[in-house]
């Protein structure tokens, strides 16, 4: 059983919900996003998206995107994000998913991304702008079954039909986007998200996550009590984007620590 199949399974039954926290590989800097990234892991954080910057993140809102202009500024790439994996892994056994479009994988090379994804430690691996009908393209090169859960996005638009499809091909969770538009905007609609989780599980066993303008610990706690967990990442990266700002950025791992301690009890 690979760690996100056994997290979940744990969870189900302490009777928690998943934290899962998105923050970009390399923000402000590599030192201190991988601290923040341990203490975040250390104070509740059930999974960790790990984002691989890229110039034209087209479904992130603007503080994503300003977190992947930093890191970009600080030479990340998508081999430093799996040498960050690798560097976790000696202290976390935390499930670890590579955020990421395709881009940056098909330039990599997408046979040696998971070879290399898997040998540092990652579990999972979610591309923004791959649909299901072409990730073919993808993973068949990748060994079968696959080491690497390809995490499947499913929007608050998409019909049943579409839904059953995406959903027999899924690994590990499924992503349920809560509105339409990008990350980071606002309006969170409790009432609509948990008529699309109930829609969703329909069509699935698998655990359903729901992600995009959560921030709150009032969100945590609504979306908490309606799916298997919650995604959060604009917050999370808005923190950081305000330290940096006011020259605080050591504060960081110990900030994050305390915002990540206090979502998780909201999933409790």
């Amino acid at each position: 059983m690979n760690r996100i199949a056994h997290l979940f399974d744990t969870l189900k039954q302490k009777r928690e919900k998943a934290l899962i926290g998105f923050v970009t590989a390399g923000d402000p800097e590599l030192e201190t996003s991988l601290a923040l990234c341990r203490d975040m892991c250390r104070n509740g954080l059930d999974l960790l998206e790990l984002g691989i910057a890229f110039s034209d993140p087209t479904a992130d809102g603007p503080v994503i995107q300003r977190s992947s202009q930093r890191a970009l500024q600080q030479g990340m790439t998508p081999a430093k994000v799996i040498e960050m994996v690798a560097a976790l892994r000696r202290d976390i056994d935390t499930p670890i998913v590579l955020f990421s479009y395709y881009n940056p994988i098909f330039a990599y090379g997408v046979a040696r991304f998971y070879e290399d994804a898997v040998k540092a430690g990652a579990d999972g691996v979610l591309i923004v702008d791959l649909p299901p009908e072409e990730s073919g393209e993808m993973t068949d090169r990748w060994p079968s079954p696959s080491q690497l859960s390809l995490i499947r996005l499913i929007a608050p638009t998409t019909p049943d039909e579409r839904i059953r499809a995406i959903a027999a091909r899924a690994e590990g969770f499924l992503y349920l986007v809560s509105k339409t538009g990008v990350t980071g905007s606002a309006g969170l609609q409790g009432d609509t998200v948990e008529e699309n989780v109930r829609r969703l599980q329909q069509h699935t066993k698998l655990p359903i996550c729901v992600g995009f303008g959560i921030s709150t610990v009032e969100d945590v706690a609504r979306i908490a009590r309606q799916a298997d967990g919650v995604v959060i990442g604009s917050a999370f990266e808005r923190i950081i984007e305000e330290a940096v700002l006011r020259h605080e950025a050591g504060a960081l791992p110990a900030m994050l620590a305390a915002q990540t301690s206090a979502y998780k009890a909201a999933t409790r």
